[in-house]
């Protein structure tokens, strides 16, 4: 009877870690990019000790402003795991994520034509430790990606309904 404790957090542990690597397996290649980048950005600052990886997204919205251009952004979370910095082929089966950290709220916007991240705009990455954001960085974030769909001439990013 001692043992069964020990089974059903097992399974949890198990569950929680292969949950959130689906989560990111199950975002579409264009959501993916941005994740992608913003976990290089996060992983190259030297401040930072462990590996980051991708742990739950909040939103999402995108634009098709025609002529196979498309506009993203997309909120999420980045998790330290248990890898030092740098790890090469990172992923939870090798290093799983750790629970004494706080998360990093990430927030991306950027332009696609014909499914690649174009230069113009440059690409919005805003992270930042989860206790330290405040509604003035979430304001910040809302009013940049605004802006660069605005350019454009397309209806506002963050006022698309679309949750791809």
């Amino acid at each position: 009877m001692a043992v069964l404790p020990y089974v059903v957090v097992f399974v949890a542990v198990a569950f929680h870690f292969s949950a959130a690597q689906n989560d990111f397996s199950k975002l579409p290649e264009s959501y993916k990019k941005g994740v992608i980048l913003a976990e290089a950005q996060v992983n190259s600052y030297t401040g930072v000790q462990t590996h980051f990886l991708f742990f739950k997204s909040l939103a999402q919205s995108s634009i098709e402003a025609g002529f196979n251009v498309n506009y993203f952004y997309h909120h999420f979370y980045l998790k330290a795991t248990k890898c030092p910095r740098g790890a090469e082929n990172a992923d939870l089966k090798k290093c799983p994520f750790r629970n004494d950290r706080p998360v990093i709220d990430c927030a991306v916007c950027y332009k696609t034509l014909e499914g690649e991240i174009q230069m113009e705009p440059k690409t919005y990455i805003h992270c930042v430790h989860k206790p330290m954001l405040t509604k003035e960085m979430e304001s910040s974030r809302t009013e940049h990606c605004k802006k660069m769909s605005f350019s454009s001439g397309s209806m506002t990013l963050l006022a698309s309904t679309g949750s791809d």
